[in-house]
Parts: structure tokens; sequence; C-alpha cells
């Protein structure tokens, strides 16, 4: 009897990794030594990649404490105000780091747009669809994954905004 082999990725699957494969979506894998607090420039830093190009993944809240996902430049914020107008609602605001793991059920610091516990709406920065690629958080600390952009609105049907400030 012959011994079959498969190819087993040098990172345990995340929920994110599974609704990628699912969904037919190719992507890299770039683990990285988490750090807590670095942030985007500290994945960059690791990576050899342009902060720009490094996008998180904001769990968010209206004023009716509505969870909501807006995805970001690792080197710009959110205006909140300018969000707030465009989705329309009266006001944005970060989740708590708890509230926002019970909504995306991923840990804050991993948090990644796909394979949330629950459906949520997703908001993407305009800006991030120009990129050739991104890196995006593969659904723990320290795994950022590399796609094309567009996925984020053809795949998982995330809503084009403008609402970039710088940091």
């Amino acid at each position: 009897m012959s011994k079959k082999t498969t190819h087993v990725s040098a990172t345990p699957a995340t929920p994110a990794t599974t609704w990628l494969r699912a969904h037919g979506v190719p992507f890299t894998e770039h683990p990285y030594d988490y750090v807590e607090h670095g942030g985007t420039a500290e994945s960059a830093r690791q990576l050899g990649v342009d902060e720009h190009a490094v996008v998180k993944t904001l769990v968010m809240q209206d004023e009716a404490a509505k969870p909501l996902v807006v995805l970001m430049h690792g080197d710009c914020q959110v205006s909140l105000k300018e969000l707030a107008r465009q989705i329309p609602c009266k006001k944005v605001e970060p989740c708590k780091p708890e509230v926002a793991q019970r909504h995306s059920g991923y840990q804050v610091g991993g948090t990644s747009p796909f394979g949330l516990r629950k459906a949520l709406p997703i908001y993407v920065q305009r800006t991030v669809l120009e990129l050739p690629r991104i890196c995006i958080n593969g659904g723990r600390r320290g795994f950022l994954v590399g796609i094309e952009p567009q996925v984020l609105v053809n795949a998982l049907g995330a809503r084009e905004v403008d609402c970039a400030s710088p940091q």
C-alpha cells in the first residue's frame, strides 16, 4: 500500500483560513512574532511590508450598540464622525475589547473579517481597494494572510467608505 502525503500548513487552521479555503480565495500565510501593543507597525516591520498595505480589522458599534467592522490601512485612523455620516448613523465608537471578542469570536489583536462568529456589516476604506495586495489578520495574533483587496468586496461583501485620517 502506498502512503498518502498531504500538504500541511506550517500554521494551524483558523476560522479565517477555513473560511478563505471554503470560498476558494487564494491567500499566502505570514506568521510573525506577536508583540503586545505592537500593532500594524510591528507586523509590517517584521514582515518587511509597507504598513499602509497592512489592513487592520476594527470592531465598532453604532449609537444603538449594533456592531460593525471597519477595515482600515495600518497607518491611518478611522474618522468616527465621517464614518457615521457615510454609513449613515448618529454615532460610531470602538467596542470594548471583551465586547469586540464576543461579536467577532476572535481575540483582540487577532481579529479577522473572515469567519466572524456572526454576520456583521463590513466597511472598507476605499483606498485599500486600490492596492495591488494587502496583508490582513488571519484569525489569530501573530498571523496575517496576503490577499487581493477585491476579495473584501467580492467574497466578503464589504461596502466602500472614505473615512481615513492620518495617525
